[in-house]
C-alpha cells in the first residue's frame, strides 16, 4: 500500500488520482459517519457508517487512523491495506500507518515551498482566507517534528503531477519486487 502525506496542495491528491488512472492503483476507502453527498456512491467515495456503528468499530480495533473533521468522524480501516492501494493522509494519519510496523506499507511525503502551494491553491480556486487558513494549520502541523521518518521524500516543486506519479510508482515496484 502507498500512503501519502504532505501540506496542503502538495500534490498529493492530484498524484493519487494520477496512480489510480495510469497505475490502476485505487484509493483506499476510508470510512465516515457524514452524509452521503449527491454523486457520491457508498462503498466507492466512502463507506458512510451511524455514528454508533463508527463508535463500535473504534472499539473493535478496526481503524489504522481516525479523526474528527467537522463534526463528522472519518476514519481508514485495517481492512483496506493492500498491494495496490493508496491513501492519503495527515501527519496524525502518517504516524499511524508507520507505528503499524507492517511490510506492506509504503510511506511517502510530498513536500514544496509555501510560496509553491499558495500558487496552486490560487491556481485551484481557492479562497484567499481558507488560503490563508490552510498555510497557518499546515505551518503547525508539518513541522519536521510532527513528521515522522517515511520511507521517501519526494520533492514535488518542480514535477508534474505525472512525473511526481512515475517517481512514486517506480519506487513502490521497486518495494513490491524486494517482498
Amino acid at each position: 500500500m502507498i500512503v501519502l502525506a504532505g501540506a496542503s496542495a502538495s500534490g498529493k491528491t492530484e498524484v493519487a488520482k494520477m496512480l489510480a488512472k495510469k497505475y490502476g492503483i485505487v484509493k483506499a476507502i476510508t470510512t465516515t459517519t457524514r452524509d452521503l453527498r449527491v454523486g457520491e456512491k457508498d462503498g466507492r467515495d466512502y463507506f458512510f457508517v451511524s455514528k454508533d456503528k463508527f463508535l463500535e468499530m473504534i472499539h473493535d480495533g478496526r481503524f489504522v487512523e481516525y479523526t474528527t473533521y467537522n463534526d463528522h468522524l472519518y476514519g481508514s480501516t485495517k481492512d483496506q491495506i493492500a498491494e495496490n492501494k493508496c491513501v492519503v493522509v495527515d501527519p496524525m494519519g502518517l504516524k499511524a500507518y508507520i507505528d503499524l510496523h507492517d511490510d506492506n506499507i509504503l510511506t511517502f511525503f510530498l513536500e514544496s515551498t509555501e510560496d509553491t502551494r499558495i500558487k496552486r491553491m490560487i491556481v485551484r480556486g481557492d479562497k484567499e482566507e481558507k488560503i490563508k487558513s490552510r498555510i497557518l494549520h499546515d505551518r503547525e502541523a508539518f513541522k519536521k517534528e510532527n513528521i515522522p521518518s517515511v520511507d521517501c521524500t519526494i520533492e514535488s516543486e518542480y514535477e508534474t503531477v505525472e512525473e511526481v506519479a512515475d517517481e512514486i510508482y517506480r519506487i513502490y515496484q521497486e518495494f513490491l519486487s524486494k517482498r
